[in-house]
């Protein structure tokens, strides 16, 4: 019925791998039931390989970092992938960092050889910077004093590793071990170094201040249509491909200069403009719900491409952006309208609807729903306001194509929105989903369990007391927790 998952890199929803990957809560409930090896096996897999899709914005190290204290699974494998060879070549990021954030976690639950294990990495890793951070938040300043020799010995004593010292200081997220090292009465080598370098990056961030790179007091429409569409040097280093990179900029640009006698130059540059200048122009009129905003908009959005080089593809999504920031009666009619296109301008007219639509555009949103899951897989983009839309607009009918999108995605922030919809939509949520949510990945996905969860499942007040218990979770949840468990609360009263 529904497109499955084309990430060959995620196992199947049905398998231990499959729900640790997700970050779902049976991922944890399915492994403390598994044989411990083939359990240990799984979250290995998961910590060397990041099943994120979006590693900046899902959440996993909570989660592994519970599920590796009940396993009691150790420390070596996370040792052995840490200082694996391929740290010496691969750099990156993601290679490192979500074993880092675990072990930052078990860290605070008081595992020492956790912690140990950070300090070494800051010492000899190549994701020394990330490992900082955790220890910052975590590390005693005699822990932290110990390490500034070896991070420091990083940067050769040369103009250009004075410059990258000078960086790291600058861009350091947190500030405290630099501190400490600076301070240490014990290395006034190491304090006086430091201090030149924080000089040398406020003075960088100054001459880049002072740099003129943008547009002007006084310039007009033409000229920051034009500044719009320069492809000349960018202040930090080579233009990006993006032909439309100033695209915002230019747009606050134009709200500021421009007026009514400016608006057939605008309309004309929408129309047939280069590029850069077309963008910026049609998201500037439709901004301000120009009435020829709609119509160029869908010009721009179904023009056919140019197939060898297409700076039209750029606009179109451009012009489809544009559309999906409109509000008003005429936006939502023409929403309307465009809705029962099955290309990208009725896929942005059904987003618009699930957004700022109301009862009557439910039959719109459910179709455009069930379309983008058969047709483009239960992890497309274009599922997040869609699924958002059933819920606000309660469209019952949606829950058996939310359950499937619950269970197949691979992100874990649409199935935190998918379970927000089911709550809105699905009588059974409180007694099915909602109970696995209570181990989920993503903290606002267990504060709505805790706020639904049917207590009648036995494992529901006990989970509730160990997330009231515990130290590392969020604010929010224990908020939630605390009205469920106190007096007056329906677990409470269940208990009682």
């Amino acid at each position: 019925m529904f497109a499955d998952s084309v990430d060959s890199d995620i196992a199947p929803s049905g398998t231990l791998l499959g729900l640790l990957q997700r970050g779902r809560g049976d991922g944890t409930l399915y492994a403390l039931a598994a044989p411990r090896a083939e359990a240990l096996a799984a979250l290995s897999h998961c910590l060397r390989c990041d099943p994120r899709r979006d590693w900046q914005i899902e959440h996993r190290s909570l989660y592994y970092a519970r599920l590796h204290r009940d396993l009691d699974a150790g420390l070596g494998a996370i040792e052995e992938h840490l200082f694996d060879p391929a740290d010496l070549v691969d750099t990156a990021e993601e290679r490192t960092g979500l074993a880092l954030s675990v072990l930052g976690h078990l860290a605070s639950y008081g595992d020492r050889g956790a912690l140990l294990l950070l300090r070494r990495y800051a010492e000899r890793g190549a994701n020394w910077r990330w490992a900082l951070d955790e220890l910052a938040v975590r590390d005693d300043d005699a822990g932290l004093r110990a390490l500034g020799p070896a991070v420091l010995a990083r940067f050769p004593e040369t103009p250009e590793g004075d410059a990258e010292l000078a960086e790291a200081v600058r861009d350091a997220y947190e500030p405290r071990p630099w501190r400490l090292w600076s301070e240490d009465p014990d290395r006034p080598g190491q304090a006086e170094r430091i201090g030149r370098a924080r000089e040398a990056g406020s003075f960088d961030r100054w001459r880049r201040q002072m740099r003129p790179t943008g547009p002007r007091p006084g310039w007009s429409v033409r000229e920051v249509l034009r500044w719009a569409q320069d492809d000349g040097p960018f202040p930090s280093g080579p233009p990006p491909r993006d032909p439309l990179r100033r695209e915002a900029a230019a747009a606050r640009c134009l709200a500021a200069v421009a007026g009514p006698d400016d608006r057939p130059e605008l309309l004309a540059a929408a129309r047939s403009g280069p590029a850069a200048a077309r963008a910026v122009a049609l998201r500037h009129l439709a901004e301000r719900g120009d009435p020829a905003a709609l119509d160029l908009i869908e010009a721009a959005a179904t023009e056919p491409a140019d197939p060898v080089e297409d700076p039209h593809a750029a606009v179109a999504r451009s012009a489809l952006a544009a559309f999906s920031r409109m509000r008003g009666a005429a936006a939502l009619e023409r929403a309307r309208r465009w809705a029962r296109r099955e290309d990208a301008l009725g896929s942005a007219a059904a987003e618009l609807l699930a957004c700022h639509g109301g009862p009557e555009d439910a039959d719109a949103v459910l179709a455009a729903l069930r379309r983008t899951v058969r047709t483009a897989g239960p992890d497309a983009a274009a599922l997040r306001p869609l699924v958002d839309g059933t819920g606000r607009l309660a469209v019952h009918c949606a829950a058996p194509v939310l359950r499937h999108v619950y269970r197949e995605t691979a992100s874990s922030q649409l199935r935190g929105l998918t379970a927000r919809a089911l709550a809105a939509t699905d009588p059974s949520f409180a007694a099915g989903f909602a109970v696995e949510c209570l181990w989920d990945c993503e903290e606002s996905t267990r504060e709505l369990a805790a706020r639904h969860a049917a207590t009648g499942d036995s494992r529901v007040v006990e989970r509730l007391r160990r997330l009231a218990a515990d130290p590392a979770e969020e604010e929010g949840v224990q908020s939630a927790v605390r009205g469920r468990l106190g007096p007056g609360g329906s677990a409470a009263r269940r208990v009682g």
